[in-house]
């Protein structure tokens, strides 16, 4: 089977990696090179990266739109049988809707969490459960009929990094199974009336507060990678947990001082912070920042 594949994040590049075996990946398309970092580095998507050096004959496209004539005529001339999407953060028109079953693997039990930040909105939200579904491409977001679920648990301490390779182990068990009994499936109508969407993440969702500590500690969890979390200062949380979800506190006062971690107050319940970073400086310990703060018991972090 002739597969053209679409994504570009670590999530597709798992999930690609266990088509290569089983089916003739004849095309990558993904994201362009975007600059990174402070020093606005120019870089590959992961996905590019691995292609490149583990399957160098496979072409690699990466347009910056998908309705572009040539790149419609340039897909239908691949003659794919399937049109494999995961994470890819572009909409395919009716065009290449058309030339192929067009399959996405989206990080959530649809019709739950419809759009861009789907893991991040389950741990936003506290859920114990997720998984993964395989489903047509249609032209509203992620609004097609379900070929097959995934399903697993969310640990209490999981932060996004370790949920985001969690399921994607799971598309990449899920899509060749989906692919290879592709005749057989019966699909599944999404109703609208039972979905919930999630926005694209914004450096702004990182600002928190010290009102409930559950829900900053969720906050962290799900933007870990970026934006991160922050008060309204500059101060960066970079390693906390949740030391209690219950009991009400001075919001930021530091309730204990630890061996390595300082307690902190919140209108509802108690945070244990380990590591901070001021705006503009490096990384630190949480206990070298109060020293130099000469912040103590019964002191705020603000």
């Amino acid at each position: 089977m002739r597969v053209v594949f679409m994504g570009t994040p670590a999530y597709a590049t798992t999930i690609l990696q266990a088509l290569l075996p089983k089916f003739d990946v004849v095309a990558l398309f993904t994201q362009p090179d975007k600059p990174v970092g402070r020093k606005q580095v120019v870089t590959p998507p992961h996905i590019k990266e691995f292609v490149l050096k583990n399957a160098p004959a496979i072409p690699i496209y990466q347009p910056k739109s998908l309705k572009d004539p040539t790149i419609i005529e340039t897909i239908k001339a691949l003659k794919p049988d399937f049109i494999v999407v995961a994470a890819y953060a572009m909409l395919l028109p009716k065009e290449i809707l058309q030339i192929a079953p067009c399959i996405n693997l989206h990080a959530s039990l649809l019709p739950k969490y419809r759009g861009a930040s789907p893991i991040q909105q389950a741990l936003l939200n506290g859920d114990d459960v997720t998984g993964v579904t395989a489903m047509f491409m249609s032209e509203g977001l992620d609004k097609g009929d379900i070929l097959g679920y995934s399903v697993c648990n969310i640990a209490p301490d999981e932060t996004a990094i370790e949920l985001f390779e969690k399921l994607a182990a799971l598309a990449a068990s899920l899509t060749p199974k989906v692919l290879e009994n592709f005749n057989k499936i019966a699909p599944i109508e999404q109703f609208d009336c039972d979905a919930s969407y999630c926005k694209k993440i914004k450096k702004s969702d990182g600002l928190v507060s010290f009102d409930d500590a559950t829900k900053v500690y969720n906050r962290y969890r799900a933007f870990i990678q970026w934006p991160g979390i922050f008060l309204h200062s500059g101060l960066k949380l970079k390693k906390i947990a949740l030391n209690a979800s219950t009991g009400s506190f001075n919001a930021g006062e530091i309730l204990e001082i630890t061996k390595t971690s300082i307690i902190v107050g919140c209108n509802r319940g108690k945070l244990e912070i380990w590591r901070v970073q001021p705006p503009s400086k490096k990384e630190m310990d949480a206990l070298a920042y109060i020293r130099g703060k000469r912040l103590g018991i019964g002191d705020m972090l603000f």
